[in-house]
C-alpha cells in the first residue's frame, strides 16, 4: 500500500495598510504557491487561497514569504480540513 500525498489548502485573509492593497495583492500573486490572490470588501483587505504538499510548506509560505510583504498588517490562517 503506497502512502497518499497530503495536499494542504488554506485561506488567508489579510488587512493591508491604506493604499497599499494593490501592491500587497500583486506581491501575493508572485509567490509560488498563492493560487489566487483577491482584493475583497468587508473586515479585510485581500483574501489568499495557499496550495501546497503538505501543511508544514504551506505554513512555511506564510511565515517566510508572506507575512514579510510590505504593507501587510495583520494576517489570519483559515485550514481546509475537507
Amino acid at each position: 500500500m503506497t502512502a497518499v500525498a497530503e495536499m494542504s489548502r488554506v485561506y488567508l485573509r489579510i488587512n493591508a495598510a491604506v493604499g497599499s492593497e494593490k501592491e500587497v495583492r500583486d506581491a501575493l500573486r508572485r509567490i509560488k504557491g498563492v493560487k489566487a490572490a483577491d482584493m475583497v470588501t468587508g473586515r479585510y483587505d485581500v483574501i489568499a487561497i495557499i496550495e501546497e504538499e503538505s501543511y508544514e510548506n504551506t505554513f512555511k509560505t506564510v511565515l517566510d514569504k508572506i507575512r514579510g510583504i510590505k504593507g501587510i498588517t495583520k494576517t489570519e490562517t483559515d485550514l481546509v480540513v475537507e
